[in-house]
């Protein structure tokens, strides 16, 4: 006791200098850790860096630097995809807004007249009375609930259709099929729809269409390319052509007034059968005998041109609206 109070300098001296080394090593102690933790996380950047320098395409290095290329690509495809928008225009609803029972009655049956008188301009043959698959709705005054707003769209993109394959002055026009939408098309003709449903992904709404018709291979070129150039979206899914003697048999009759098809001097329009003598056309004549002709050589006919029957399965995309 006599010693501290000699040494008291001394001991406090030393207590404070124990204190100080205590102090010392907790502070060295905590920064050892967070050394660690930061080595710890070091390592694992440059593992990162590593195995981003190893895949294909790689970040890039001091002279390459592919996230600046990237982000200007990105910078591009939305300057695309902006102007790109012209060629995905939707088709305008009929009639376009205040959908009701009275107002898309009136405008089915004249959109059906507009598209038959249309289709006479074109010199397209329909089939008798064509109601270009809207034949359940045509005679309703009232429709299923919830139904006009979809029949409105269809019947837009019908008429879209429709009128773009008449500008290629096909032949005969068979059908347009649609998919069921309302309730009242399980009282329609089979022949109006086909069995399948619209697909939709992350950017648009693909509906589908199948359109039939009989022409040759230059109106079938004219009908691709007028899809192709349309300013909405057709997307041609499926081609099936045949010849169209091979599918149908006309009755008599039937092809003399179908555009396309040669008349017989003398035969009035319309095509309607007459009698001999008539509209300055000779009495008939005892029949002669006919003789073989005898091939003269020359080139042989390789393609003969002929009717065709061509079904097409058309998809119409529609863009989602911007979320």
């Amino acid at each position: 006791m006599g010693w501290i109070k000699r040494n008291l300098f001394f001991v406090i001296g030393g207590l404070v200098t124990l204190g100080l080394l205590g102090a010392g090593g907790f502070y060295i102690y905590k920064d050892w850790n967070r050394n660690s933790d930061a080595s710890t996380k070091l390592n694992e950047i440059y593992d990162t860096l590593k195995n981003l320098q190893q895949q294909k395409p790689a970040p890039g290095n001091e002279k390459i630097d592919n996230t600046k290329i990237a982000k200007e690509q990105d910078k591009q495809l939305r300057a695309w995809i902006e102007a790109s928008g012209k060629y995905f225009q939707p088709v305008p609803a009929v009639p376009p807004s205040g959908v009701s029972s009275e107002t898309f009655a009136g405008a089915l049956r004249r959109t059906i007249d507009t598209l038959q008188h249309e289709a006479r301009d074109a010199g397209v043959a329909l089939p008798p009375k064509y109601d270009f698959s809207f034949s359940a709705q045509r005679p309703l005054v009232k429709f299923a609930e919830g139904s006009l707003e979809p029949l409105s769209v269809q019947l837009g993109e019908v008429k879209a259709i429709v009128e773009t394959v008449f500008t290629a002055r096909v032949n005969y026009f068979d059908s347009i099929q649609r998919v069921r939408i309302s309730a009242d098309d399980a009282n329609g003709s089979q022949g109006d729809y086909i069995d399948e449903h619209p697909v939709t992904n992350d950017l648009a709404v693909i509906t589908p269409y199948v359109i039939t018709f009989r022409c040759f291979t230059p109106e079938l070129s004219r009908v691709v390319g007028a899809l192709a150039t349309s300013p909405n979206t057709f997307l041609i899914k499926s081609i099936n052509v045949q010849p169209a003697s091979a599918t149908t048999t006309a009755a008599p009759g039937d092809m003399a007034g179908m555009p396309g098809m040669p008349t017989m001097p003398g035969m009035p329009p319309g095509g309607m059968p007459v009698r001999m003598g008539e509209f300055g056309m000779p009495a008939p004549t005892a029949a002669q005998p006919v003789q073989p002709v005898t091939g003269k050589g020359g080139l042989q006919t390789v393609l003969k041109e002929q009717l065709l029957r061509v079904s097409l399965e058309v998809g119409l995309v529609k863009l989602l609206p911007k979320s």
